[in-house]
């Protein structure tokens, strides 16, 4: 059997989280809106699941619009928030996922000027160089809580502080998807405006994923029709999807510490490991990142063929995101770190989750010395 170490792309499905989803695939299968009972039966369901989901990351229920999954919620987030406002100036980190750079590159079209936030050789946002990409009429910030590629996070507190502190009625947007589950996160602690998650990402059922939303943004529907989701989000809601991300969500909390210790366990065996082969970087090892997730590069050998030939030996890695990986191009996040385009395209990225042992580890290094010598 393969050893899955690809978590970043998706997790599987926790059997708990099927068994709360199984009466969804037969017998309750009403529609949310209907007023009989079978509708009032799954809307209590789906009102269950967001309460669920706003308990794992410290927001309201009424906060949780529902929609396909983490590429809806940025999508909504930017175009939603800018339709809205008279059109002048946003910012963006240079790390953003592509599901948040193509809708900003959409809004740059239509005439906005665009400000990218660059980061440091570890991947990391200072509050220096976001002060540099703010003006008085910055409209939205967005910045990633942690970038799926490195694992790195950002400093959250600080930075939508240093925003809010320089700037009236900003509003600040983060994609959440990759920290929701495996580290603790608070909504309103952080005093975000707008958060995006994804259920795939924390054992939970592809095509469900939710933007959060306080009461105060002003927020255009990218679909409309029905009215769904307090008309945020029309069409008949994903309910056997949402169930299972209201499933996995409750989990997350209850086993949210002893995942991340498990898998930080994991993430030190294999960085030092790595730390004694020749011929490899391991990006932004000083940066504080996710408890899961290792970048690194081998030299001489291109990112898209070691992934090839790990997975001959039975390994399954990313050489980035997933999203991405019909691309031959070197990884954008890499290159906004300042890494060299011949180191950025030999690298991939190992993600672990909660199945994964000490053991897994062990081989990987067995294969990946072996991959070496054949290029020696």
């Amino acid at each position: 059997m393969p050893v899955y170490l690809d978590h970043n792309a998706t997790t599987p499905l926790d059997s708990e989280v099927v068994e709360a989803m199984m009466p969804y695939m037969t017998g309750l299968y009403g529609n949310p809106s209907s007023v009989h009972r079978f509708g009032r039966l799954t809307r209590d369901a789906l009102e269950q699941a967001r309460m669920q989901v706003a308990n794992l990351v410290g927001a309201q229920p009424k906060e949780v619009i529902f929609t396909s999954g983490g590429t809806e919620a940025n999508n909504l987030a930017i175009r939603g928030v800018l339709a809205n406002r008279s059109i002048s100036r946003f910012a963006v980190s240079a790390i953003e996922h592509a599901s948040l750079i193509a809708p900003s590159a959409l809004m740059a079209e239509q005439g906005w000027q665009m400000d990218m936030i660059p980061v440091d050789t570890q991947g990391v946002i200072s509050v220096t160089e976001l002060q540099k990409q703010l003006g008085d009429t910055t409209q939205m910030v967005s910045i990633m809580a942690a970038n799926n590629e490195t694992g790195v996070l950002q400093d959250l507190s600080t930075l939508v502080d240093t925003v809010k502190t320089s700037i009236n009625n900003v509003v600040f947007h983060s994609d959440a998807c990759q920290i929701a589950g495996k580290m603790p996160l608070d909504f309103a602690a952080l005093k975000l405006d707008l958060m995006s998650l994804s259920s795939h990402k924390l054992y939970g059922p592809q095509g469900s994923g939710a933007l959060v939303v306080k009461s105060h943004v002003d927020l255009q529907p990218l679909i409309v029709g029905g009215g769904q989701e307090k008309n945020k989000r029309s069409g008949t809601e994903n309910l056997l999807s949402i169930v299972g991300f209201g499933a996995a969500a409750e989990l997350a909390s209850k086993k949210i510490q002893q995942r991340k210790s498990h898998v930080s366990e994991l993430q030190v065996q294999l960085i030092d490991r790595l730390k004694e082969l020749q011929g490899i970087v391991v990006f932004s090892l000083e940066a504080p990142r996710l408890p899961n997730t290792v970048m690194f590069s081998v030299n001489g050998i291109d990112g898209e063929a070691l992934l090839m030939l790990l997975e001959r030996k039975g390994f399954a890695v990313s050489s980035g995101s997933a999203c991405d990986s019909g691309s031959t191009e070197p990884s954008h996040v890499l290159l906004a770190m300042s890494v060299k385009p011949e180191i950025a395209k030999g690298a991939i990225r190992v993600s672990f989750g909660e199945q994964n042992t000490s053991d897994d580890v062990f081989q990987f290094i067995e294969a990946l010395v072996d991959i070496k010598q054949q290029f020696n």
